[in-house]
């Protein structure tokens, strides 16, 4: 008998030939489907895998009610490149924000917080993730089309057919070596656009030591991101 109980928050069809199910760090359930795939299918592979998906929606909810709540105060922490800075507000500073050895906030931008640290995050992800990607399409030898930079809150990076490698700008909140890992990996999907043997065996020729990287991402997903 079908789970009722448990709710689909988002459905993403595209040209992809399987079912994928994900867990958001908010404990959200986003389906990802092929085109043709019918809601009985979508409900069979969502029945398959009730206990898996209630089991990660608990421990993602768990983890958001250990965060600490923010709302752009003096002292909150912030991360950027696997450090957590401290945001001072500032009632004369230069720019909306800017970081040193803290994030400085003017207090004109306060009423704008979200919006200003996000498009802080937005150019810096242009910069950082797109320096990594060309530097490694370099040494690998493979083809980027276009390097996007958007705001998906479920995956850390996709690779379309045409060879344009999407990243959210929240990846610039971890470490450059978890960075570099999701990049190595949207890149390898220009050769395997699967997750196939293959694909995991090239991705550990190029970073050896990708699954720490990866425990790296799930232990902190739910910290990298922005107060509302």
């Amino acid at each position: 008998m079908a789970d009722q109980s448990i709710k689909i928050d988002q459905l993403v069809r595209s040209r992809r030939k399987t079912i994928a199910l994900v867990v958001t760090p908010e404990g959200k359930l986003v389906v990802r489907a092929p085109l043709r795939a019918t809601k009985a299918q979508i409900q069979q592979a969502i029945d398959r895998h009730a206990e898996w998906i209630q089991t990660k929606q608990q421990a993602a909810l768990l983890l958001l009610s250990q965060r600490p709540a923010q709302k752009y105060q003096d002292g909150e922490k912030f991360w950027y490149l696997g450090e957590r800075y401290s945001l001072g507000i500032s009632p004369s500073a230069k720019k909306s924000l800017s970081l040193s050895d803290q994030f400085v906030l003017d207090q004109s931008a306060l009423p704008r917080a979200a919006a200003v640290f996000t498009a802080w995050y937005q150019e810096q992800a242009r910069q950082v993730i797109g320096e990594r990607v060309l530097l490694y399409a370099a040494q690998t030898g493979y083809q980027v089309g276009r390097i996007r930079i958007g705001s998906a809150r479920t995956r850390w990076g996709s690779c379309s057919s045409r060879g344009t490698l999407s990243f959210t700008w929240r990846r610039v909140m971890a470490p450059l070596p978890v960075i570099d890992y999701v990049v190595l990996h949207e890149l390898v999907h220009l050769e395997h656009h699967n997750h196939s043997r293959a694909f995991w065996g090239r991705l550990a020729q190029l970073d050896p030591d990708y699954k720490e990287h990866q425990a790296w991402l799930k232990q902190h997903a739910a910290q990298l991101t922005l107060p509302e």
